[in-house]
C-alpha cells in the first residue's frame, strides 16, 4: 500500500456519557498505538455486516499494539438507553472498548455523517485513513497493517477470513430492489392507504395505528402492515412499548407461512416474538429472488414498528 495521507488528528473522545468494557480513553493515554475508531448504531444492519471483520481485527491485531474503539451514535430514541446498548454490547460480541456517544458529541468532533464509519489513527495520534458504509475489507486491513508496520510491529500481510451469521452475512446485492425505508413521518417512502394494490418498495397500513415520526404504534391487537418489495432478506427494526411486554406476530409471504424462507426472529410457520428493541430478521429466501408482498400481523397491541431494511 502507498503511504496514507494525513486526514487530520484525532479529536477529544470526551464527550462520550459513558464507557463499556474499558475506563474513558483519551487520545493522550493512546498516544503510541494505532486505533481504529468505529462509528455504529446497534440496529444498524449495515454496520452489522462490517462487525465480523472489525472483531477479528480486534483480536488479531490486539498484541500488535491496535486499539478497536466502538463509538455508539444512537439513530433512534430508544438507542440512548444505556441499557440496550450494553445489552447489544454483549449480544454482538462487542468486546472492545465502547464510548457511548447519545449526546453526538464524539460524532460532531469528527464530523462525522456515517454508519458505519471508519477512521484509522496511527501512533502519532494523525487521522491517516477512513472507510464509510460496507466493503473495502481488504483495503481497510492493509491499511491497519500499513501503520502498524510503521509504529514498529512487523505483523504479516495475511488478511482475516470470517464466518458471519444471521444478520451479519452481506447483502446479496446483485438481487437488492429495495432500500431502506422508515416508517415514522418524517422520512417515510411509498405510504399508500389501505387496500391499494402495493407495487415495488410502496408499503400499507391496516387496523388501528398511530403515525409518529419515528415510528408507526399499533393501538389495538390485529394491526398489519403489508410491504411488496425485492431482496434475499427482510428486516424490521420494532418493538414492545415496554421492557416488560411482549408481543406476538406472525408473517406471511405472497399470503403464506414463509416455510424454508423464515428468517432466524420467525418459524417456518411465520411466528416470532418482539421482546426488545432491535433488528429482527423475518425473511431469508433463497434464489430465484423475485418481488414478492410480505406481510406482519400483530397479535397484541402496542408494538412499535420504526424501519425496514433489506439485504
Amino acid at each position: 500500500m502507498t503511504t496514507l495521507p494525513v486526514e487530520g488528528h484525532m479529536p477529544s473522545l470526551n464527550g462520550a456519557v459513558d464507557w463499556l468494557n474499558s475506563k474513558p480513553l483519551t487520545p493522550t493515554q493512546l498516544r503510541g498505538k494505532v486505533v481504529l475508531v468505529d462509528f455504529w448504531t446497534y440496529t444498524c444492519v449495515n454496520w452489522m455486516r462490517t462487525l465480523p471483520y472489525v472483531r477479528a481485527w480486534a483480536q488479531k491485531y490486539k498484541a500488535d499494539g491496535l486499539v478497536v474503539i466502538g463509538v455508539h451514535t444512537p439513530e433512534f430514541g430508544f438507542e440512548r438507553d444505556l441499557g440496550n446498548v450494553r445489552w447489544a454490547t454483549e449480544e454482538m460480541g462487542v468486546d472492545y472498548p465502547v464510548a457511548v456517544d447519545s449526546s453526538y458529541e464524539i460524532w460532531n468532533a469528527f464530523n462525522n455523517q456515517y454508519w458505519p464509519a471508519e477512521y484509522l489513527v496511527d501512533a502519532q495520534g494523525r487521522i491517516r485513513y477512513h472507510q464509510f458504509g460496507e466493503g473495502a475489507y481488504d483495503e481497510s486491513e492493509r491499511a491497519i497493517q500499513a501503520l502498524l508496520n510503521e509504529a514498529g510491529h512487523r505483523v504479516g500481510n495475511t488478511l482475516v477470513h470470517v464466518h458471519p451469521r444471521g444478520l451479519e452475512v452481506a447483502a446479496d446485492w446483485d438481487d437488492v430492489r429495495s432500500p431502506e425505508n422508515y416508517l415514522g413521518s418524517e422520512r417515510t417512502n411509498g405510504f399508500v392507504s389501505a387496500g391499494t394494490a402495493l407495487r415495488l418498495n410502496e408499503w400499507e397500513l391496516s387496523g388501528d395505528w398511530t403515525m409518529g415520526k419515528e415510528a408507526v404504534v399499533l393501538n389495538k391487537a390485529g394491526g398489519r402492515i403489508a410491504y411488496r418489495f425485492q431482496a434475499r432478506d427482510l428486516n424490521l427494526i420494532m418493538g414492545p412499548p415496554r421492557p416488560d411486554v411482549s408481543i406476538h406476530f406472525r408473517v406471511l409471504l405472497d399470503g403464506r407461512p414463509p416455510g424454508s424462507s423464515h428468517g432466524d426472529d420467525v418459524d417456518a410457520d411465520g411466528y416470532g416474538t418482539v421482546s426488545r428493541q432491535r433488528t429482527y430478521q423475518l425473511i431469508r429466501q433463497a434464489k430465484p429472488i423475485v418481488e414478492r408482498r410480505f406481510e406482519i400481523d400483530f397479535l397484541e397491541p402496542g408494538a412499535e414498528a420504526f424501519d425496514f431494511t433489506f439485504g
